[in-house]
């Protein structure tokens, strides 16, 4: 089974995001759908069923902590833009809770690199007018919306011929 760690969306915070996507102009993008907004803490990959109850057992001393959306991104970078994503702040908080992830697990999956925090909102398969992609992109005004992030969740996603199906199999709380 293919899983991954991750932070649920509260529904408001998923619907402001699901409405940016009208906002905008000039590029085929393959979005994320509303369901599945969320922010990755580690891919784990294809695991088996007694990783996955171990991974179930992490604990962690992070305490609960707010954060809020920040700014709009592209990787690999804004010249050769392949995933639109919003960014995430205070950065900090969620790098201390996804290195000490990364650290409860690094007996059996590998370390991740270079983590970003952010939040995924689609694919771009092509750009008609650049010019007029990023002015549509660069007129979006995230607003701040805060939320809390008080547990983090073990999904499984299944691949299918409409997008990803995603279940969560796991929670852990934060102190």
């Amino acid at each position: 089974m293919r899983a991954f760690i991750a932070i649920d969306l509260p529904k408001g915070l998923k619907d402001y995001l699901f409405n940016l996507e009208s906002q905008i102009k000039e590029a085929k993008i393959t979005w994320v759908s509303k369901k599945n907004l969320h922010f990755t803490l580690k891919f784990l990959g294809d695991i088996s069923e007694s990783q996955l109850e171990e991974i179930k057992k992490i604990k962690t001393k992070q305490k609960k902590f707010l954060i809020s959306l920040n700014e709009i991104g592209f990787f690999p970078n804004e010249k050769a833009p392949r995933v639109f994503w919003v960014s995430l702040d205070p950065e900090d908080k969620i790098i201390a809770l996804q290195q000490e992830i990364d650290e409860k697990l690094l007996n059996k999956f590998p370390s991740e690199q270079k983590f970003q925090s952010h939040i995924t909102l689609g694919r771009i398969k092509s750009i008609r007018r650049k010019k007029d992609f990023f002015d549509s992109v660069n007129n979006l005004k995230i607003e701040r919306n805060s939320f809390k992030v008080d547990a983090f969740q073990i999904i499984i996603s299944s691949l299918t011929k409409n997008g990803p199906i995603y279940e969560t199999v796991g929670k852990i709380d934060l102190s």
